[in-house]
């Protein structure tokens, strides 16, 4: 069964605030897989693989994020990939 994978976008209020790395540990907690980083425009892109379930959490956690991030927007596309393990990957 092929496993699903789904395009985070978070604006807001999310960078220099702890979010990738709370999003990676979140992700990892969650048994999920891929990546997040920062964007050079001040938003944080993830790509995040497993089950729907898992998926649908770490999609509630990202509306709110850490304690000091302020969220305004997430949306949610259809990912592409395969991926070992979650990473925090260099800003794009």
């Amino acid at each position: 069964m092929a496993e699903t994978v789904l395009r985070l976008e978070i604006r807001g209020r999310v960078q220099g605030v702890g979010f990738r790395w709370s999003m990676a540990e979140e992700a990892r907690r969650l048994g999920l897989r891929g990546w997040v980083r920062n964007r050079r425009d001040g938003w944080v892109e993830a790509m995040v693989a497993g089950p729907p379930d898992a998926l649908e959490r770490i999609a509630a956690w990202a509306r709110k994020g850490p304690p000091s991030a302020v969220v305004v927007a997430l949306a949610i596309h259809a990912g592409k990939g395969e991926f070992d393990a979650f990473e925090q990957w260099p800003t794009e």
